[in-house]
């Protein structure tokens, strides 16, 4: 992990951390979509919540920062890839923070012995928030 982070971080993105009480309740990030040119203003998120504090803003609060943070950059999109379509929390999360759902993948990820869709998200940000309809 502490490899990806010095990537995320090296590369301008954000990595953030919340605690509580001196314990880490959850973190996330974002980095590049893809690796080629024409999307270099498109990121993506991930989040990562302990959980026994889902459900208490924690994960909101990340993305939150994560889209404000990428928007001052002058990233123009954010992409949520989540592994699992019954992830009904992180769905709605990013929905209430303004992302649409624009697509799923069946049965493409294996997580914990069994085959889960990815269902795709995506969130304009800055100029293109207030340019591209939603």
């Amino acid at each position: 992990m502490a490899q990806r982070m010095a990537k995320v971080q090296a590369a301008g993105c954000a990595w953030l951390v919340t605690e509580h009480e001196g314990q880490i309740t959850g973190y996330g990030y974002y980095a590049q979509f893809r690796d080629r040119s024409a999307y270099r203003f498109t990121v993506e998120d991930s989040i990562y919540v302990r959980d026994d504090v889902r459900g208490q803003g924690v994960g909101k609060a990340l993305v939150a920062a994560l889209l404000d943070h990428a928007a001052r950059r002058g990233f123009r999109q954010m992409i949520a890839v989540i592994g699992d379509s019954e992830n009904v929390g992180s769905v709605g999360l990013h929905l209430s923070l303004g992302f649409r759902q624009i697509g799923v993948m069946r049965a493409v990820g294996l997580k914990f012995g069994r085959w889960v869709d990815i269902v795709t998200m995506q969130r304009p940000l800055g100029e293109a928030d207030r340019s591209i309809p939603v």
